[in-house]
């Protein structure tokens, strides 16, 4: 079972390894840090239920959500390869869009390499529509960015 839930300090060497696999150029382990400490955003961790033997929650993925005025922008979403294709891209999602609604945002906002289709599909699933490019926007390798939108309200 997979429970949502905030984002602490402890959390970070987790979220960091699932973060160097699934994001580039990957953030830092302070800047990582020093979002789950910011008022206006929402950093969320997916949990799968430990079994008794495990010392640790084991994390399977996380979001970003940061309030940017009345908008929220997502500013990363990520899970751990091995679990991918399990339905949790989408409960983050889900756990992320529901707290803006919550919190009055009109719209929430992302960027997301033009080639990754399968978070793509995840946004549009979501009801995410694409809003423009913005060329060259990723490093490692150089790619376009799509800028997509969901309004809120």
């Amino acid at each position: 079972m997979i429970s949502i839930t905030l984002a602490i300090e402890d959390y970070i060497p987790q979220i960091y390894k699932i973060e160097r696999e699934a994001i580039s150029p990957p953030w830092t382990r302070e800047d990582l840090l020093g979002e789950i400490n910011k008022d206006d955003s929402h950093f969320i961790v997916a949990v799968k239920e430990k079994k008794t033997d495990e010392p640790s929650p084991c994390l399977v993925g996380f979001a970003i959500l940061r309030q940017v005025g009345d908008d929220g922008e997502l500013l990363q979403i990520a899970v751990d390869k091995s679990s991918q294709r399990c339905g949790i891209g989408s409960l983050l999602m889900k756990a992320s869009l529901k707290y803006a609604k919550e919190n009055m945002l009109k719209s929430v906002f992302l960027e997301v390499r033009k080639g990754n289709e399968t978070a793509v599909r995840l946004y549009q699933r979501h009801g995410f529509q694409s809003l423009r490019i913005r060329k060259s926007y990723f490093d490692n390798p150089t790619e376009d960015a799509l800028i997509m939108v969901k309004a809120l309200h």
